[in-house]
């Protein structure tokens, strides 16, 4: 599995590897062990798979607060998105910055998003499929979001505002400065990235 980090730490981009032949292909997209191998130790409890009928669909930026926090691991089965991470850790060097990289089922890559962070996305094509794993089960009473497009973020989505397909709830979310704190950052030797995704800043 190659492994391409981002400037956050502990945000991961992962290329699982696929064996290819006339058949089609095999791929292991998810091993415990090789997951530790590169720092990812959660235990997923749960996989939540969503399909979005058409282009230009946005979803997020979402989190859950602790004690049910989430982190997740996310990969397109069918189609292509604009993936969004924003650090929401008080204290955090990168705090309310962003991170942005397309994902697609083409490409075969995943990502490991850690609890701390908002996590959001807009599909680049009709019939996209996404498949994530959580290590928390979804909690109603502490799931939160920040407003997709809050200034503050600086997030370039590639599609027009009033274009953007959303759920009313998302189009309710609060701006970032609206949020109470509900993650500290905490300070960890890992810190320096492989190879550095799409910034957002």
């Amino acid at each position: 599995m190659q492994v391409l980090s981002s400037h956050f730490r502990d945000v991961k981009l992962l290329r699982p590897e696929r064996h290819i032949d006339n058949r089609g292909f095999f791929s292991e997209t998810y091993n415990k062990q090789a997951f530790a191998r590169v720092g990812i130790h959660n235990e997923f409890l749960q996989d939540n798979h969503s399909l979005s009928r058409g282009k230009g669909v946005v979803r997020g930026l979402h989190f859950q607060i602790p004690p049910h926090a989430q982190a997740k691991l996310l990969k397109v089965l069918r189609g292509a998105i604009f993936d969004v991470v924003v650090d929401i850790r008080i204290g955090s060097p990168t705090f309310g910055q962003h991170i942005a990289t397309v994902l697609s089922s083409e490409d075969w890559n995943q990502i490991f998003i850690p609890a701390g962070f908002a996590h959001g996305f807009c599909t680049l094509q009709a019939e996209t499929e996404i498949l994530y794993k959580v290590d928390h089960y979804y909690a109603p009473a502490h799931d939160r979001g920040i407003r997709w497009n809050d200034p503050a973020l600086g997030i370039a989505w590639p599609i027009a505002e009033l274009e953007a397909e959303l759920s009313e709830k998302d189009r309710k979310l609060p701006m970032l400065s609206e949020l109470p704190p509900a993650f500290t950052y905490a300070k960890s030797r890992e810190e320096t990235p492989v190879l550095d995704m799409a910034k957002g800043e």
